[in-house]
């Protein structure tokens, strides 16, 4: 795992600062603390730091092909490598290192552009090829790896891992674009292709960009598109087995390291069926990391510990306390953009343990999405038959009058809680998918945006990120629907941004098998009642895991990694919380109606409703303003940050 950065003149070969260079390059030195390599030439410069995990001798970048006319910075893996030498040989190229890297190289010799699709694995790359004066960017289909991009003033182009390797540049201009501003109170992320800033984008996963010099820079092209069609309906005994097959291959293909492995061990289905699938594999006992809450009803440790103990690994783990709230202003930095996932500080604290013990860990990231296990699908599908009875001409007035004149109930048992239903049988179903994954909901950012901040939007709604990936979906069944969704946006902003950063701040590489691409590819051709079967998700990776685990962590509900936000900001973070909802750097954008900031302090502290998920999404936009826009990162926070 590694981090990259460049800087390429579009129109002429002019010089590339050397020193500006190597200040991009180290801004993201966490994620690469074992090597550092430059390369420029007249017009191109390439930046490459280096956490070294196969072919820990020869694999330094920049890599060159024989003749030095191709240049590649690569971050990530590509799985089947040793599959692709060969071929590649046979084809008349000349290796001199055993790494993945010099694959990649070869291989854009070889079939140029198309390369990418012969690729398994997770990955962003720049490939500089001097004879055909062409940069080259791409990333892997599932958008595990990040990428970012910027075109500046004069004809030139930045691009890096992070965005704080973009920040550097003194043509960067740190503008908030108000467009990511809604996108990210709705979804609690900026969503691809949209940076925080203006003049900023990430490479959306699947695509790649071409560039060459003296040409107009042309749009992302898209190499890969996963199909949700039901293309067999085998056994669930004959799925189990191809399930178990798949599995035993996409988690081989992730513990090659010359570097300490393990896994991640959360008590959950997902990550429990690759620590099982690992031990199968592996001579030795798995190395394996969990984290321990000190508040029970956050606890799962007993469920990874029972996994641990059947299958005799070396098993870590920590106990978090509570109240472990200190990261705020490390996470900030660490993620560049405002970044709304309470749960990214659990993932930092077992990404921090995991490093002590291994450089690699495998993860279960990726399970809910491809194997239907979020509760909101089968919400979904229940709605969805509903929509299916009543046009929404009839159901937009009829749903719609009952969803404003409900009250909003959090405080009741869940059945009572209709007026987000009713809401939601009023909607076409990706509006209604898009409120129900909606952190701050539609209804409720009118509220907080001010109407001057409104006006700045131009219209513009953060529905449309939804609204344009379904313009190109292939979907048959109403389960597909919520999966394709969450596969371009939930998975790829949220969760993989998650663990990224999270990962890179302690310089440890997680690889995701359930996000193999074929695995995806195989489960998407598969019908929904392989994946939901009643109030069950996950059926069938719970049916082909039935063997290997117990049934109390197959069968019992879902925790994820939460935290206790509503009590802390009625309690240790009351105080900060008030500061920071009525001060003065929210309030000096102009975006926000301090009438409706104060009303939610006051009623969240007064016990009347529960506004922790829009105080902790303030709270994390205003820590982006100041250690990010304002540039307030202090010492101690980068030092932590950079610590491992």
């Amino acid at each position: 795992m590694c981090g990259i950065t460049g800087i390429f003149d579009l129109e002429q070969r002019r010089d590339v600062a050397r020193d500006l260079l190597g200040r991009m390059n180290e801004a993201q030195h966490h994620r690469g603390p074992d090597e550092g390599g430059l390369h420029i030439e007249p017009g191109v410069g390439l930046g490459h730091r280096r956490l070294s995990i196969i072919d820990l001798a020869t694999g330094q970048q920049p890599l060159f092909n024989e003749d030095g006319s191709v240049a590649v910075v690569f971050n990530g893996e590509i799985y089947n490598y040793r599959e692709l030498i060969p071929e590649l040989l046979a084809a008349g190229h000349r290796f001199h290192t055993r790494s993945d890297t010099e694959v990649i190289v070869h291989a854009w010799e070889e079939w140029g552009e198309a390369c990418v699709e012969r690729f398994r694995g997770m990955f962003a790359f720049a490939l500089w090829d001097r004879k055909r004066e062409t940069l080259f960017l791409a990333r892997d289909r599932l958008g595990v790896k990040p990428l970012f991009y910027a075109y500046l003033p004069g004809g030139w182009l930045i691009f890096g891992s992070e965005l704080k390797s973009l920040l550097p540049h003194p043509l960067f201009a740190r503008k908030v674009d108000p467009l990511a501003v809604e996108e990210y109170f709705a979804l609690g992320y900026v969503a691809e292709p949209r940076a925080i800033f203006q003049s900023a984008a990430k490479l959306p996963p699947a695509h790649t960009l071409s560039l060459r010099r003296g040409s107009r820079p042309g749009a992302p092209r898209r190499y890969w598109q996963v199909r949700f069609s039901v293309d067999q309906r085998p056994s669930l005994a004959d799925a189990c087995q191809e399930l178990e097959a798949r599995l035993q291959e996409s988690v081989a293909l992730r513990m090659v390291a010359e570097v300490p492995l393990g896994a991640f061990l959360s008590g959950g289905v997902d990550s429990s069926a690759v620590v099982a699938t690992m031990a199968g594999l592996s001579a030795e006992p798995v190395n394996t990391c969990s984290i321990a809450f000190a508040d029970p009803a956050y606890n799962e440790s007993e469920f990874a510990a029972k996994v641990a103990e059947r299958y005799h690994t070396r098993h870590f783990v920590e106990t978090v306390e509570s109240d472990d709230f200190d990261l705020m202003d490390t996470l900030a930095w660490l993620y560049d953009e405002p970044y709304a996932d309470s749960s990214a500080i659990p993932t930092y604290r077992v990404c921090e343990l995991a490093r002590k013990h291994v450089t690699v860990a495998l993860s279960g990231d990726g399970g809910d999405e491809s194997f239907a296990g979020y509760r909101r699908y089968r919400q979904h599908l229940a709605e969805e038959r509903m929509r299916g009875v009543l046009p929404l001409a009839v159901r937009k007035p009829l749903f719609g009058l009952l969803g404003r004149c409900y009250p909003k109930a959090d405080w009741a048992p869940r059945p009572l809680r209709a007026k987000t239903t009713f809401q939601s049988l009023a909607r076409d179903a990706v509006a209604a998918y898009f409120q129900s994954v909606s952190i701050v909901r539609s209804d409720a950012r009118a509220r907080l945006f001010s109407p001057a901040f409104d006006q700045e939007l131009g219209g513009y709604r953060a529905i449309e990120v939804f609204r344009q990936h379904m313009r190109g979906a292939q979907i048959d069944d109403p389960l597909a629907l919520p999966q394709f969704l969450d596969l371009h946006t939930y998975l790829v902003g949220d969760i993989n941004t998650k663990v990224d950063r999270a990962s890179m701040a302690h310089s440890l590489e997680v690889r995701e098998p359930l996000m193999d691409h074929k695995l995806v590819e195989w489960l998407a051709s598969l019908p929904p009642e392989l994946k939901v079967r009643g109030q069950d998700g996950k059926y069938l990776l719970k049916k082909a895991m039935e063997p290997h685990l117990p049934a109390d962590v197959l069968y019992r509900p879902k925790k994820g990694f939460a935290v206790p936000l509503a009590r802390w900001f009625r309690g240790p973070l009351a105080a900060r919380a008030r500061a920071t909802l009525l001060g003065a750097r929210l309030l000096d954008t102009g975006w926000f109606n301090p009438d409706h900031l104060r009303h939610v302090v006051d009623s969240h502290q007064a016990g009347l409703r529960d506004h922790s998920a829009l105080i902790w999404t303030l709270m994390m936009f205003d820590a982006f303003l100041r250690v990010v826009v304002d540039g307030q990162t202090s010492e101690r926070v980068a030092a932590r940050s950079l610590a491992a």
